[in-house]
């Protein structure tokens, strides 16, 4: 049986990867799963335990290793937004939290006698790249962040390669788009309005979109998201040679082209309650983010996402969306 450990796995996509695996196992094995997060939703995904506290709190990713999981999904993260406004708790949970998961993972390594070195999926982000962009950014375009959210995930990224290098683990990083459209409630994301401008009209209710509609962005629904760690944490990873960081494919399009899926998805009366409400900090933060990617190297490697706006809108449809 397949053991596998889900840092953040109380949060959105980790329950989704959760309600995946327990449904579907793992190369042709039961998983069991172990989640850890600061809380989890009350009918939340299935597992052999559920651990609550934070990645961050001493001897917290010791006690989490111990058992020698596996695979090891490394989603806790706090968001860009919060991340932006508390620059201490960003860089503590968000940098120096997994550097005190790789460092536990070290101490079993070695404790095994080298023998324990287990697959590690870091949720890295395209906040890894600063403008300024060139019109598609492409697999060799460098990592300049200019959001502290963004250095921390970049750095994050470095340490998984660099602790891969010395054969402790079998690390990868998948840079996601933003996800799209997000269930449940607003969180404190930045890009948080991607999917508050369909979500909210689609459950009839008005949503305010704080930057003008030419903003262009990068997109793949959570369905995607969950696509995206599974193949991570199953492919052969030394097709990736030494460059263990991977920009996942997605869909380019502008808040525009956004609303008018929409319309397209819900008519007339759902856009309606779009309301402009420009916000100067947010518009701030977006101007520094990617808008459109060449993914071809993930591509060969077998990683898909939609190719339509609409798809994504039908997929929280289909997936997410209370009924009634």
């Amino acid at each position: 049986m397949a053991r596998i450990l889900i840092l953040g796995g109380g949060g959105m996509i980790g329950q989704k990867l959760a309600f995946h695996l327990a449904e579907t196992g793992w190369n042709g094995q039961p998983a069991e799963l172990t989640l850890h997060d600061l809380g989890f939703p009350p009918d939340g995904a299935p597992a052999a335990q559920r651990i609550t506290g934070s990645l961050a709190e001493d001897g917290a990713a010791a006690r989490l290793v111990a058992t020698r999981p596996d695979v090891i999904f490394h989603l806790a993260a706090i968001v860009s937004g919060e991340a932006e406004q508390d620059f201490d708790k960003g860089w503590q949970v968000n940098m120096f939290a997994t550097w005190a998961l790789l460092t536990a993972l070290r101490a079993e390594h070695e404790a095994s006698g080298g023998q324990y070195r287990p697959r590690v999926v870091f949720s890295s982000s395209i906040a890894v790249f600063g403008a300024p962009f060139p019109d598609r950014i492409g697999d060799e375009f460098l990592t300049a962040p200019l959001t502290s959210y963004g250095a921390q995930k970049a750095c994050c990224e470095l340490m998984v390669s660099d602790v891969s290098r010395k054969g402790v683990i079998d690390g990868i990083s998948i840079r996601l788009p933003t996800i799209c459209v997000r269930p449940g409630r607003p969180n404190k994301a930045a890009s948080g309005f991607f999917s508050g401008i369909i979500r909210e009209p689609l459950n009839r209710q008005d949503a305010v979109l704080p930057v003008p509609d030419t903003v262009r962005h990068w997109h793949a629904s959570p369905r995607s998201a969950v696509g995206f760690l599974t193949r991570a944490g199953s492919m052969d990873i030394s097709a990736l040679g030494a460059r263990r960081s991977l920009n996942m494919p997605g869909l380019s399009c502008t808040v525009a082209e956004q609303i008018e899926a929409l319309r397209d998805v819900a008519g007339a009366a759902a856009v309606a309650r779009i309301r402009p409400v420009p916000d100067e900090a947010i518009m701030s933060i977006v101007a520094g983010w990617p808008q459109d990617f060449e993914t071809r190297r993930a591509a060969e490697l077998g990683f898909v996402a939609e190719n339509d706006f609409g798809e994504i809108i039908r997929t929280y449809i289909a997936d997410d969306m209370p009924s009634g």
